[in-house]
């Protein structure tokens, strides 16, 4: 079947990593809401499009979002302790992270205070000598996963902040067994790098998902295609879609 997918703008269909050559094919999908359900975007959008040997990566945030784990900023009252400890974490290019009120309240309430408090003790004296990124290791991927609204965000999401998925090693399981096998990865991607959060195998190497969407092809914008097809090619021959 023919695919009507084509690259975003800016972003190469195929990329060329240790790996070996696979294509990106970014599939375009309505506006998730919490009321979809994974099987059924898949279904819609995707399964009729599979050959043998692709993989299915697919956006945290969607996944985040059909799990109820994502929230209107005004519905987020922030404490005491998460307007207080937002005041010293690092503010990225690519996203708010934990730095507003609203998005280190949700960062409290997922990982626990006694915790939160005892990342940012250490975290603030490992600073002292130069190093960053300790609270995050401590807090883990809980904690990296949270973002709260931008302006470049398709509507109603740009006033939403989101928590990481739940368990998402156990949806892209639980997809790969819809797909009759087909690998399914859960991704965090931005601009600057990709995190696997979920891979429906524990032996699928995550550096095989970071080098795949290095250069982020779902984009981060308005392009609306949280789902891609990951498909290897055979550089000698035409790759026929």
């Amino acid at each position: 079947m023919h695919m009507p997918f084509v690259p975003n703008e800016g972003k190469c269909l195929a990329v060329e990593t240790k790996f070996g050559t696979h294509a990106r094919y970014p599939v375009k999908t309505h506006v998730i809401m919490k009321e979809d359900v994974p099987e059924d975007v898949i279904d819609k959008y995707v399964r009729d499009y599979l050959n043998e040997g692709d993989a299915v990566f697919i956006s945290e945030k969607i996944i985040a979002i059909m799990q109820g784990r994502a929230f209107p900023v005004d519905s987020i009252k922030p404490s005491r302790l998460a307007r207080f400890l937002c005041k010293f974490v690092y503010k990225p290019d690519y996203g708010i992270g934990i730095g507003s009120p609203v998005t280190m309240e949700l960062c409290v309430r997922e990982v626990g205070r006694v915790k939160i408090i005892f990342a940012a003790i250490i975290a603030g004296f490992c600073k002292l000598f130069g190093k960053r990124g300790v609270f995050y290791n401590i807090c883990g991927m809980k904690a990296r996963a949270i973002d709260g609204p931008c302006d470049y965000t398709i509507p109603p999401y740009n006033t939403y902040a989101k928590m990481a998925p739940h368990k998402p090693h156990e949806v892209a399981e639980r997809l790969s067994k819809h797909l009759k096998g087909h690998d399914v990865y859960i991704v965090d991607a931005n601009d600057i790098a990709c995190t696997v959060l979920g891979k429906s195998h524990k032996d699928l190497p995550d550096e095989f998902g970071e080098l795949i969407f290095a250069d982020n092809p779902l984009d981060q914008s308005d392009q609306q295609t949280p789902i891609a097809i990951i498909r290897p090619v055979n550089t000698n021959q035409e790759e026929t879609v």
